[in-house]
């Protein structure tokens, strides 16, 4: 009996899945295998068709250098030819037979690079090549072995064998490009010994044995070297002169040692004299080795007795025979504007303009009306501009101006109605603020810039120490060839007043040094009454409004024909503000107020004090009577017969200069600041309070000498002018350019001066950088830079558009 096996439909289902999954997988695997191997033999071939095609670049390459080369020698035979030898030269033959020689080595040239070309040499190069091709083949067990592996692993694996792959694909490219390197290597190794190869060595040799030396005498010989030559001989000439310069001796060595080792002897206590005397004595010493100088040259130095100038020409004619320059030192800027020969320019840059009647007002504009005149320079003077608000705190009878233009017209008329000729000089605007506190005008930005470049040879500023207390710009001299500062004002005797005044005095006058020597070349100090400043002469470099000299005429022409000219009595005029002198003279008035009697004064002033000058002489029950303010060339003014002057703040008070010019007499203090007036007649000075009551009575009772020619003139601004050229150094500067040889005293010899000059004014550019301690120190807020009113006014460019990173 058979029984039959029943088997569950799951289980044949089951296991007929199985067989025909099985089946499915295997027929994936093989599709993927060979995909695999069609991609990979695909990209093998793409390599070597790239490899192959490098090869065919590289043999173009070959043939392009060759062309290039032959080219290149042939260009170089033919410009060799034209310019190196000039037609007929001694050694234009032989560098012909030298042509002749590279002409025929070109043919072989051309031979190698068309054999090098040629295609048995691409044929040796790829049998060389075959056997190393034949390795690259793929390795089919290697690759069954991989479809083996990547139906065993997973795809990750799968992926990671691919990397592997492409990596050993890219070790053969690297083994294949080798190899070619070493075929090529070979192959000129192989090619080396070839004929043309050394032929083309050989000659080469040849060529630069044989005609090194001809080729350089022939150059040596050239006319291009004789022209260079004499270009080099033209640029540079000794002079006889600097022939017969003898060196310095040992006496006047040790005496520039000296000159310039007084800023450091004068900090070990030894004095400016001392050194000088030094100096004098060491120069006294070379009298006996005058004959080693030229006969001029020597009865130049007997004739002269100033042994500083004759030390400072001495060094610069040494120096200038040697051909030695010097153009600046450690802090000095070497670039100096180049000025013309036949015309100057000068920069008068002043703190005040009209119609401010003060002294920094008026003085400028007419030395820069003088200088003008002039041909041998042009004149600039420098002002500044106020914005309205501060017009109506400074200018008088609430007088303003909407624009520059406006108030430059006010000036001109007003200065050509008093010197009777049209001034040809221009005016220039600087951005100004005014300070209640100060009662003065500060810059507001570098007022250097509003002077062009090309008109900065010669710079004069007015009142130095107050135009750099804060100033923050590039360096006067730095940028001028020449500065020079004139000093104003006694700064010190209006702050003594102040409240703690002579602490701050202390402070202002290290400060005014230390500007003053920092920005300026020379200083004009207008008085002994100023301080003693660095580099300073004392000299008056003032006159008077030839309108007042005219008033002097007219007055000695009455008095001449025997009518009474002065029917007044005494006067006096001047700002009403403490410093002015009201203090002096009230406390005069009241002390000989029996002696004095019935004397009357009549006092002509405005300002900030009026009210309490009025009231302390109300209070002492003096006889004084107050007027208004006015010009002293007013017509009422002309018949006083006395000016009062009893100021000693003033360094060289304007109205005293005017009222001798007018025919007065002056009664003044025994003052450095009168001292220029002493040499008149009419001027009379007291000492002592009891000695003002007998000048004042002395001068009641008597009349004034009429003035001279010569010393009408002495109070002109024609002899002012004339001083100031002298004692500035304009007149030696302004007539260096005649055509003679220049000797830059200055320039030749690096001054341990100018060093510490140069390392001060940094330090004032850095310090007064700083906004906190400028205001510290009572500059006025927002003076360093300008602001918008005054870029609108002026028509400026905002300073922070342009600002630079560093200016000084």
């Amino acid at each position: 009996m058979v029984k039959e096996t029943l088997i569950p439909p799951s289980s044949t289902s089951m296991t007929t899945g199985t067989s025909a999954s099985s089946s499915l997988s295997m027929t994936l695997s093989s599709t993927n295998a060979l995909s695999f191997l069609s991609k990979g033999w695909r990209e093998v071939w793409d390599s070597a068709d790239a490899d192959l095609q490098l090869m065919r670049d590289r043999a173009n390459s070959v043939k392009n250098l060759a062309s290039t080369f032959d080219r290149e020698i042939e260009n170089f035979l033919n410009n060799s030819a034209r310019s190196a030898f000039p037609v007929g030269s001694p050694s234009a033959s032989s560098f012909s037979s030298e042509i002749g020689i590279m002409k025929k080595l070109q043919p072989k040239i051309s031979e190698f690079r068309r054999v090098y070309s040629a295609p048995e040499i691409s044929r040796k190069v790829m049998e060389r090549w075959g056997p190393a091709r034949a390795k690259l083949g793929i390795d089919l067990s290697a690759i069954k072995n991989a479809i083996v592996s990547e139906m065993e692993l997973d795809e990750r694996q799968g992926v990671l064998e691919m990397g592997r792959m492409r990596r050993r694909r890219n070790r053969d490219r690297v083994r294949f490009t080798e190899f070619f390197a070493e075929a090529e290597r070979e192959g000129e190794a192989n090619f080396g010994d070839w004929e043309p190869i050394r032929s083309l060595k050989t000659r080469f040799k040849e060529f630069e044995k044989r005609s090194s030396s001809e080729i350089l005498s022939g150059f040596k010989n050239s006319e291009f070297v004789e022209k260079l030559k004499t270009s080099f001989k033209s640029i540079y000439k000794e002079t006889d002169e600097a022939k017969d310069v003898p060196p310095l001796d040992v006496p006047e060595l040790l005496a520039c040692l000296v000159r310039q080792s007084e800023p450091f002897l004068d900090q070990i206590g030894v004095r400016k004299d001392t050194c000088d005397r030094i100096v004098e004595s060491l120069c006294k010493c070379k009298s006996q080795h005058l004959w080693r100088l030229p006969s001029a040259q020597a009865s130049d130095l007997i004739e002269n007795d100033n042994h500083g100038v004759d030390l400072d020409t001495r060094i610069a004619s040494v120096l200038q025979s040697t051909g030695h320059h010097y153009d600046g030192g450690f802090w000095t800027d070497f670039l100096k504007p180049e000025t013309s020969e036949n015309k100057r320019h000068v920069a008068i840059v002043t703190t005040a303009s009209l119609p401010w009647m003060t002294g920094t007002a008026v003085n400028p504009l007419f030395r820069a009306a003088y200088l003008a005149k002039s041909a041998k320079q042009s004149v600039t003077l420098v002002v500044p501009w106020l914005c309205e608000s501060d017009q109506e705190l400074v200018y008088p009878n609430n007088l303003t101006f909407s624009s520059p233009e406006e108030q430059e017209s006010y000036i001109r008329k007003w200065l050509e109605e008093r010197i009777g000729f049209k001034a040809d000089f221009k005016i220039s605007f600087y951005p100004g603020k005014f300070s209640k506190e100060r009662r003065s005008i500060f810059p507001a930005g570098d007022t250097s810039q509003f002077i062009p470049s090309k008109d900065a040879d010669i710079a004069i500023l007015e009142e130095p120490e107050h135009l750099n207390w804060y100033y923050h710009g590039k360096r006067w001299t730095d940028k001028f060839n020449h500065v020079v500062g004139i000093v104003h004002t006694n700064y010190l005797e209006y702050i003594k007043r102040e409240k703690n005044g002579a602490l701050q005095a202390f402070f202002v006058n290290h400060v005014n040094n230390w500007v003053t020597r920092a920005y300026c070349d020379k200083v004009l100090r207008l008085s002994g009454a100023t301080q003693d400043l660095p580099k300073s002469v004392v000299c008056n470099v003032h006159g008077v409004n030839p309108k007042f000299l005219m008033i002097g005429e007219k007055i000695a022409e009455e008095r001449s024909r025997g009518e009474q000219a002065f029917s007044k009595g005494a006067y006096f005029l001047g700002k009403m503000v403490w410093a002015k002198g009201y203090r002096e003279l009230i406390d005069l008035m009241a002390k000989h107020k029996s002696e004095l009697g019935s004397f009357n004064l009549d006092v002509y002033g405005n300002g900030e004090d009026s009210v309490e000058v009025q009231l302390a002489a109300k209070k002492h029950d003096l006889n004084l009577n107050f007027l208004k303010g006015r010009d002293h060339a007013d017509d009422s003014l002309h018949k006083y017969k006395v000016f009062i002057n009893p100021s000693i703040s003033d360094v060289l008070c304007t109205a005293t200069a005017e009222a001798l010019a007018m025919g007065k007499f002056v009664v003044c203090a025994d003052h450095p600041s009168n001292e220029f007036f002493r040499s008149f007649p009419n001027c009379l000075t007291y000492k002592t309070s009891e000695d003002f009551v007998s000048k004042v009575k002395e001068a009641m009772t008597k009349e004034p000498l009429p003035l001279t020619p010569e010393q009408m003139y002495n109070l002109s601004w024609e002899a002012a002018t004339q001083r100031f050229m002298e004692y500035s150094d304009l007149d030696k500067i302004l007539n260096d350019g005649d055509g003679g040889h220049k000797m830059r005293k200055s320039k030749s010899v690096p001054s341990f001066n100018e060093m510490v000059d140069g390392g001060l004014a940094f330090t004032h550019y850095v310090l007064t950088g700083n906004d906190f301690l400028r205001l510290c120190t009572g500059a006025t807020p927002r003076t360093k830079d300008y602001g918008k009113e005054h870029c609108k006014d002026l028509n400026l460019v905002p300073p922070h558009v342009h600002k630079p990173i560093f200016g000084w």
